[in-house]
């Protein structure tokens, strides 16, 4: 009898269960500098002990989106370890800052179950939540993956597709009580663009672009210890279809992110994930592009909140570039639909 874990098929899930993963992680500085080498960020908050403790934080907190990668790779032998795709998210919301030496854990409920037509695959959503070595919640998030069934002759379960906001309200946000900009050095954090430079429509090229190496998104891949064949083993059922390893789609994120630096680079803290989608493959050899639009932006009394829609695009400048067509079908260099809330610093 083998010991090894083949991974759950779609047929293994069952509606309300909770799946708890292994294996608790300590994110260390070097964690921090790691995934800044492979992705280029250069947010001052989570860059400088300094800036960060100027901004009423005891230490320089750990980057969000690597705490949502971490615990995102945390679930992925359970949940997409035979995954398709994944396909998008909703209602995710960062809680408590996490900062170098905390250990996250991670668990996720199944909330939805959809076979899919072919009877090949299917639908799985769940809720992952992630908490820090003393239980407090840091981070949970929705996601829904496409998963493959072991027997195509399975029977389906009962067809649940739960339905979710299309964005986190204002109200639902968390910032810091501990957080304030009175001493916010606009020159050292690199950008002089705060709250009151923004307004709802505006778009914003972020200019530069980034190219893809194989062994540098593997590596990040590894950082986040995501294992899902896709990312990783060339002849995998989904890999093979493309011929090739995919980028894990946070990858895509996260350069994104790091583009967007240039026109947001006040834009630090990540708030919540309202929705997102990844809408083509990415492969090692692309060169990542990004705008981002302001779709609202709120007082939150400390700070202020932008609510943005991050768009990257593959081997295509995104300056004055239709991303959709006029039947709301997106352009095949479209690769990542991402909407989420930041914080960024008020000028009064």
């Amino acid at each position: 009898m083998t010991k090894s874990n083949p991974g759950r098929f779609f047929e293994d899930f069952a509606l309300g269960e909770t799946i708890a993963h292994a294996t608790p992680r300590t994110l260390t500085h070097g964690d921090v500098a790691l995934n800044i080498s492979l992705t280029g960020s250069r947010y001052a908050l989570f860059c400088s002990e300094p800036l960060a403790q100027q901004c009423g934080l005891p230490h320089m907190p750990i980057d969000p989106l690597l705490v949502f990668h971490t615990s995102f790779g945390k679930s992925v032998p359970d949940i997409s370890l035979n995954a398709v795709a994944n396909l998008g998210y909703a209602e995710g919301r960062f809680f408590e800052f996490v900062y170098p030496g905390d250990t996250l854990r991670a668990s996720s409920e199944v909330i939805g179950l959809k076979q899919n037509s072919n009877g090949k695959s299917g639908i799985v959503t769940v809720r992952t939540r992630a908490v820090n070595q003393h239980g407090a919640p840091v981070l949970e998030y929705v996601r829904w993956v496409m998963v493959n069934k072991r027997d195509a002759s399975a029977r389906a379960p009962e067809e649940v597709a739960p339905q979710f906001a299309p964005f986190v309200t204002a109200d639902k946000l968390w910032l810091s009580d501990r957080l304030h900009f009175d001493k916010y050095d606009w020159t050292l954090a690199g950008s002089p663009y705060a709250f009151e430079d923004y307004a709802k429509g505006e778009r914003i090229d972020h200019v530069d672009g980034m190219t893809v190496e194989e062994a540098e998104h593997q590596l990040a891949t590894r950082l986040y210890q995501n294992t899902a064949r896709v990312h990783f083993d060339a002849l995998a059922k989904a890999s093979s279809r493309f011929g090739r390893r995919l980028v894990y789609g946070g990858v895509a994120i996260s350069l994104a992110r790091s583009l967007a630096f240039n026109g947001l680079g006040n834009a630090a803290l990540m708030l919540a994930i309202n929705a997102g989608r990844h809408v083509n493959p990415l492969f090692a050899g692309d060169t990542l592009y990004a705008w981002s639009e302001v779709l609202d932006a709120v007082d939150l009394g400390a700070a202020g909140a932008l609510r943005l829609r991050l768009v990257a695009t593959k081997n295509q400048p995104c300056a004055a570039f239709p991303y959709k067509n006029g039947a709301g079908e997106y352009d095949p260099a479209v690769v990542l639909d991402f909407d989420y809330w930041a914080a960024i610093p008020k000028r009064t």
